[in-house]
């Protein structure tokens, strides 16, 4: 790696940081709380917990239509 190369790799690495740094963060225990909370709420529309019917499935096997 030439001496230019390695400064500029240097400045991306030094501008990435400064961007993390930047970022705001959030505690675990709060995000953990926040998950706590946002589950039982969306419950119902979660189709794992509710399944879903077999009217609105797309994958219900598909009617075979015959003419005779």
């Amino acid at each position: 790696m030439s001496g230019s190369s390695s400064v500029t790799a240097m400045k991306k690495v030094v501008q990435q940081l400064r961007l993390e740094a930047g970022l705001s963060r959030v505690k675990v225990s709060q995000a953990a709380a926040d998950v706590k909370q946002f589950c039982p709420q969306n419950a119902q529309h979660d189709p794992l917990l509710t399944g879903v019917s077999s009217s609105t499935s797309p994958f219900r096997p598909q009617k075979v239509c015959s003419f005779l």
